[in-house]
């Protein structure tokens, strides 16, 4: 984690440094983060409403809509010299182009799984998407991990095989989400240092445009888009579709200006808040089936899960004086 505090060259240094005030403390950056999570959560309730459109013209008009509210968010915010300057930088836009690709993926595959009825495999993708990235750590970054992380991506991988086995089929909806966002964040780990949370969203989004505005155009053309068809709720779709940009863009906002502001273990155990959310949302508002099989996976993703806080926990001291 990079120091972003000013250098004074020249400076005399102070007698006794003040004590840092620990950033756990900040409630803004908590109610950021616990906004930033909620509504992540309550997106299957929001892609519900988008029906009749299909996964793939839902996920083309948050992204054209997202890059609409980008733009008026750099400018709002003077930032759209940031923009341009990473538009100048054609590596960054490669790697910000191949995030986009991921995230695009990952959107298409929650789509999908929230409105065909399986909220409950989404929230498993988000409560496995850690151990993937521990996985991701290894096999990219190579990384050596410590037993209790071994132990954690075990127990996970037995859960897949519990649900696995019980259903009769792999929760490929739980590992796409999982893998594609993990491979999200690999990737913006690679600019995230340089280039900030809205600049880098604008470029993602800017990359799917033309594809997404493309689909879209196809789409009216051949009488088949929901966006302006006739019907009693037609004005209501069109705004909710649209909607789609801000609700797009928000959370991502709310979620750097935390992130900025809480240590990354608390962090760490807000993000399971967006899962459980999804899982009672499934469960208790979309009445989706849990059968004992699907409750003994969860039970062993949560184990992991825990094993896996614990270690971070105990190795905390040790990363910060890394950082």
């Amino acid at each position: 984690m990079t120091d972003h505090s000013p250098e004074r060259a020249g400076a005399p240094a102070p007698a006794a440094p003040a004590p840092a005030r620990e950033p756990g403390t900040d409630r803004t950056g908590l109610a950021l983060g616990l906004s930033c999570y909620l509504l992540w959560g309550a997106f299957p309730l929001y892609f519900r409403l988008l029906e009749p459109a299909g996964p793939v013209e839902i996920v083309a008009h948050r992204a054209v809509w997202s890059l609409g509210f980008c733009l008026l968010a750099l400018l709002v915010t003077r930032t759209l010299r940031d923009f341009t300057a990473v538009l100048r930088r054609p590596r960054a836009v490669a790697q910000l182009a191949l995030a986009a690709v991921l995230v695009a993926t990952n959107w298409l595959v929650y789509v999908y799984g929230v409105n065909s009825g399986h909220t409950v495999d989404a929230a498993l993708g988000y409560f496995i998407n850690p151990l993937v990235t521990v996985l991701l750590a290894v096999a990219v970054l190579h990384e050596r991990l410590r037993p209790l992380q071994w132990t954690a991506t075990g127990i996970g991988a037995l859960a897949v095989v519990v649900i696995t086995v019980g259903y009769g089929q792999v929760p490929w909806i739980a590992l796409a989400l999982a893998v594609s966002f993990g491979l999200y964040g690999l990737a913006k780990n690679r600019v995230g240092r340089t280039v900030g949370a809205l600049p880098g969203l604008a470029v993602e989004t800017t990359a799917l445009f033309p594809l997404a505005l493309g689909y879209l155009l196809w789409l009216a053309h051949a009488g088949a888009g929901t966006f302006g068809a006739a019907g009693p709720d037609r004005t209501e779709h069109m705004v909710l579709l649209a909607l789609a940009g801000p609700l797009t863009a928000v959370p991502l906002l709310l979620f750097g200006a935390a992130a900025r502001r809480l240590p990354l273990s608390v962090i760490g155990m807000l993000q399971y808040l967006t899962p459980v959310l999804q899982l009672l949302v499934g469960v208790a508002l979309f009445h989706e089936p849990m059968p004992p099989e699907r409750w003994a996976g969860f039970v062993l993703v949560w184990v992991a899960i825990v094993v896996l806080t614990v270690d971070g926990w105990t190795h905390r001291p040790r990363l910060a004086r890394a950082a």
